[in-house]
């Protein structure tokens, strides 16, 4: 449009907007949401996400490691009263579907509940005996 034509509206771009007292405006904060997008299908996109998480199998162990995980749990216990560093590698089973994560954590160890076949942590955390995949220690070295 070039500058000696008239818009076709120009008469009534500077006239105010009309109100009326039985509905006022509404806020535009109101009628942003009336453009919102619109979820159908509640929890859906969050099904979608869950079924693409991806979940590591719980490896299993051959004899030759599980002797000597426990070679190095007896290790452990043995000197337990020192409160040694340790560094722990476990399986954590999802709680909501198949498979799990491994995790890595260090600490001191606190002690060893053969019982409870539970590994404590000077930090209160306790990992079960049977979700242990890897052991290392400082304390393996002086051995």
């Amino acid at each position: 449009m070039t500058s000696d034509q008239k818009h076709p509206y120009a008469d009534l771009l500077d006239v105010p907007r009309p109100t009326r007292h039985i509905h006022p405006p509404m806020p535009l904060g109101d009628r942003a949401a009336q453009f919102a997008p619109f979820a159908a299908l509640t929890g859906h996109y969050a099904a979608i996400l869950e079924t693409a998480r991806v979940t590591q199998s719980r490896m299993q162990l051959t004899e030759d490691e599980k002797e000597q995980l426990d070679y190095k749990q007896q290790l452990l216990h043995a000197h337990v009263a020192q409160n040694p560093a340790v560094t722990v590698t476990y399986f954590v089973p999802d709680a909501k579907k198949d498979g799990g994560e491994y995790r890595v954590l260090s600490g001191h160890l606190r002690g060893i509940n053969r019982y409870r076949r539970i590994f404590c942590l000077m930090d209160g955390t306790e990992i079960p005996l049977d979700d242990i995949v890897e052991l290392s220690s400082p304390l393996y070295q002086e051995q």
